[in-house]
């Protein structure tokens, strides 16, 4: 059993290596803090939860071979007590749902790793929930935001890639004027102007991936 005098034993998942060594030394700099070890895919850092069993585990979203939000799942399956905090670029609040969704207890911004993760390692680690303030602006602003459906978003990521309604319509098997009116409840749900708006919302929030 673990000792509260212990240090807090943590593994970093992240593909980029210099990111990890970046991280694994400013976890050296913490008080009471101790890095596990390193995997640099969704895959590798379930292989090495499961192996190190750490007590918090700093993870990407964006990696290959699985990705961060399936790795949380996968090792919250196995792990239900797992604490995991999302280390990550995008601020959009759907993503923050979704990886919170996922099990996520945490989700700081990797700009804000000098200032902030140490915090959120001991809150996530005591059983608390740690979300970078302008992260939880962000989902207060869109809490009452209605959701769109599976084949509005379908329909959005067809006009994403540059289709018009007619192509989109023959794509997604259905009449040029079901896209039109799902472009337009699609518009009123996000607050957007036009198709152009819409993405760059969607992009922005996380609804669409870049």
């Amino acid at each position: 059993m673990r000792s509260d005098t212990a240090p807090i034993r943590v593994l970093i998942a992240d593909d980029h290596q210099l990111l990890l060594d970046g991280i694994a030394t400013l976890l050296q700099s913490f008080p009471g803090v101790q890095l596990a070890g390193q995997a640099t895919d969704g895959q590798q850092a379930v292989q090495q939860f499961d192996a190190l069993l750490p007590d918090v585990t700093l993870m990407d979203l964006q990696m290959p071979v699985m990705s961060g939000l399936d790795a949380i799942g996968a090792i919250r399956a196995r792990h239900p007590q797992a604490r995991i905090i999302v280390l990550t670029t995008y601020k959009g609040d759907t993503q923050v749902l979704r990886a919170i969704r996922a099990g996520a207890c945490g989700y700081v911004l990797k700009s804000a790793l000098r200032h902030e993760l140490l915090a959120a390692i001991q809150n996530v680690h005591a059983g608390r929930r740690h979300i970078t303030p302008e992260i939880e602006a962000e989902l207060a602003l869109y809490a009452c935001s209605d959701v769109l459906s599976n084949r509005e978003l379908d329909v959005l990521k067809q006009v994403a890639q540059g289709n018009s309604n007619r192509e989109t319509g023959a794509l997604l098997q259905i009449k040029e004027e079901t896209v039109k009116a799902h472009m337009s409840t699609i518009l009123a749900k996000l607050g957007a102007r036009d198709r152009t708006h819409a993405v760059t919302i969607a992009l922005r929030r996380g609804i669409l991936d870049a």
